[in-house]
């Protein structure tokens, strides 16, 4: 028997119980016969303000990841996504793998992570140097770095927005973003970008394609993009930047 609305698949997505962009983002992409349904990990003390409280918050994650999953996969899930990006980027591309394995071995599914999403991305644009847009504290940016250098990419100009909270990433306005992608753009760079998952800039970054002339790569399409194609779903999607609607 197959489910009446995820015909196709269905993928379990994992976030912290503080996002409240990626989830509304994954359903705007939807294609048909492919569901998404959200695993909240709880986070009990929301307080990004220092490198200290944000790496409090990934090992808070880290201790509450596998309750999150034992509860999708009641769900009788396909395949899985990570809805957060920061964590997937620790340890550089074997911190990655890593990640992977680890739940893969849990689970017994796939899973996509927003580090192999962006790697898949900037490999599909053919991007060696970038510029990156975060949400997070400079801990976090650094393993950014890190990562990127490991598959070849070279980071020219990151703007870490130091967000105080988890919720006030979500806070972020559409406006304040076009002024930091038009700071960190320039004609030495290929593209541009975006992490944090509870960054809004799925219609931004579509919008920013057209008028600075590159790709500019937001975290939640990438992902869900890595996750339909990962799954053999060629759906082109509209809206949402070049990469849904092009690879």
């Amino acid at each position: 028997m197959t489910d009446a609305l995820g015909w196709r698949k269905k993928f379990g997505v994992l976030a912290p119980s503080t996002n409240t962009i990626v989830e509304p983002d994954f359903h705007a992409m939807a294609v048909p016969g492919v569901t998404s349904h959200m695993s909240r990990i709880h986070i009990r003390d929301q307080d990004l303000s220092s490198d200290e409280k944000m790496l409090r918050i990934l090992k808070e994650i880290d201790n509450e990841i596998f309750f999150a999953v034992d509860r999708i996969m009641t769900a009788a899930i396909d395949y899985l996504i990570m809805g957060m990006s920061a964590e997937t980027f620790w340890g550089g591309i074997e911190g990655n793998r890593a990640f992977i394995k680890r739940l893969e071995d849990y689970t017994g599914l796939q899973v996509a992570t927003g580090a192999s999403a962006c790697q898949a991305a900037v490999e599909a644009f053919k991007l060696k140097k970038i510029a990156v847009i975060t949400p997070y504290q400079a801990v976090a940016d650094d393993k950014l770095r890190r990562f990127f250098s490991d598959i070849d990419v070279e980071i020219l100009r990151l703007k870490g927005l130091r967000c105080p909270t988890a919720i006030a990433i979500a806070e972020v306005s559409e406006d304040t973003l076009r002024n930091y992608l038009q700071e960190i753009d320039g004609d030495d760079i290929d593209g541009i970008v975006q992490m944090g998952t509870n960054l809004s800039m799925l219609r931004l970054a579509d919008e920013a394609e057209r008028w600075l002339k590159k790709p500019v790569i937001a975290i939640n399409a990438a992902t869900w993009w890595y996750a339909l194609r990962q799954n053999h779903i060629s759906d082109r999607v509209y809206g949402y930047g070049r990469l849904l609607r092009e690879f």
